[in-house]
């Protein structure tokens, strides 16, 4: 439009919509849905040729290193998917053995946004260890808007991993986390300070195995460590190492009177 002022992204990043359609048809190929085993592994097979291919296309559009091989890479990614989908069904299967709204592994796998978070994840997360810039971001980015969930694609994290219903947690690049670890709602696994020249540190925390997070619990330091086995209560504000086999949490009071004994009504701010 002549005369109109802005921003122009000139090359060398795929289009957002091409990388929301490689992701959403890798899922199906992970987990498709099929109604009989024969259909099942023609569509495998002619999915997988057909993904390889947009995957390099879309790798070809990626300011990369001249030395990387978009066909190649292609190649190491799809290497990489099996361990990835065995760590993906011990995660369905830690949701289902601990969630009693859970009727099903199907359900899980089809329906729960903790699950879907953790699967973009561990996507994005291969694409990452092999250092290709910003479209693993973007892959964690849709996740993110589809699921208020949002872990940065570096972040690593062990396995089996539960997130249960997963509206406002975040989980920084730095972030380590161990196996059997469960976290709830509006947890927070952060930076103590935003600084661009902390960059190339470890920023946020070590979640080390069998540690649970109730919701709203904030936890912050590269240099902070939730020992193995502990229990972090709900909203919970944490910026110092938490040793093995602890407990965490507030003492609050709680005050109930009968209202209709007050003469004036209690004014509340929201």
């Amino acid at each position: 439009m002549a005369g109109f002022p802005g921003y122009f992204i000139t090359g060398g990043f795929p289009q957002k919509s091409q990388v929301f359609s490689f992701t959403h048809s890798l899922i199906d190929y992970l987990f498709p849905v099929a109604a009989d085993e024969a259909l099942f592994l023609r569509h495998h097979q002619d999915s997988q040729f057909a993904l390889k291919n947009q995957l390099s296309e879309l790798l070809s559009a990626s300011v990369i290193r001249k030395e990387t091989d978009p066909d190649q890479t292609a190649a190491i990614f799809f290497n990489s998917l099996a361990p990835v989908k065995d760590m993906l069904l011990k995660d369905a299967a830690l949701i289902m053995e601990f969630d009693p709204a859970a009727y099903s592994l199907e359900e899980v796998i089809l329906c729960y946004p903790g699950f879907f978070a953790i699967m973009c994840h561990r996507i994005a997360h291969i694409l990452y260890r092999l250092k290709i810039p910003v479209l693993p971001r973007m892959i964690s980015e849709w996740s993110h808007s589809k699921t208020g969930i949002d872990i940065h694609a570096g972040a690593q994290i062990g396995c089996p991993f539960f997130i249960d219903h997963g509206t406002g947690v975040v989980i920084g690049e730095t972030s380590i986390i161990g196996n059997d670890v469960k976290i709830y709602q509006g947890v927070t696994l952060g930076a103590i300070a935003v600084r661009k020249e902390d960059a190339s540190r470890k920023r946020h925390p070590t979640i080390e195995n069998n540690v649970v997070i109730y919701a709203g619990s904030t936890i912050l330091g590269g240099n902070t460590v939730i020992g193995h086995d502990s229990v972090i209560g709900g909203n919970t504000w944490i910026t110092e190492s938490v040793k093995p086999y602890s407990v965490v949490y507030h003492k609050n009071q709680l005050i109930v009177s009968d209202r209709n004994q007050r003469d004036e009504p209690i004014n509340f701010v929201i």
